[in-house]
């Protein structure tokens, strides 16, 4: 579920198709998006043992642990686009804005959180050309819980 108003065009990141693009101002540490309609989550292991699952994995996201939702619908979530310097923070399923974002915004998280320990994206990122890894759940949860940690602080500031 997107909360604030969106809209989705053509990505001011090159390469990258379509984005998620805000429609009003959001402040610092408010939620952009929030997970509903999930009706199964799956293990890493399950996926790439089923030819039909494995099929829809380029759509998919690790939620917790190695459990991964499939949305081969491509719901407008979906549109958010990776950078190595987001706007949004990907924190168990949630985007919360990093910083204060004007309506006209581009939405944009790591997509190391959303990839499997160790797999590298099938592209780079158009900005630094790096190669896009996930990071092991550990990692993850521990980094976003900061970040969210400090924003949600600086926020109530």
């Amino acid at each position: 579920m997107i909360l604030p108003r969106y809209h989705i065009a053509a990505s001011a990141i090159r390469g990258a198709g379509n984005g998620l693009f805000l429609d009003e101002a959001v402040a610092a540490g408010r939620i952009i998006t929030a997970p509903d309609g999930i009706e199964q989550t799956f293990r890493y292991a399950d996926i790439m043992a089923s030819p039909e699952l494995r099929a829809q994995f380029h759509a998919s996201a690790r939620w917790f642990e190695d459990r991964y939702t499939l949305s081969p619908d491509w719901p407008d979530e979906c549109y958010i686009n990776h950078s190595f310097t987001p706007n949004g923070l990907w924190h168990l399923g949630f985007v919360f804005a990093l910083a204060e974002l004007p309506a006209g915004s581009e939405i944009t998280v790591d997509y190391r959180h959303l990839l499997p320990p160790g797999q590298a994206e099938d592209f780079v990122d158009s900005v630094t050309g790096e190669t896009i890894t996930g990071l092991s759940w550990q990692e993850s949860l521990a980094g976003s819980t900061r970040a969210l940690a400090e924003l949600l602080a600086v926020a109530q500031r």
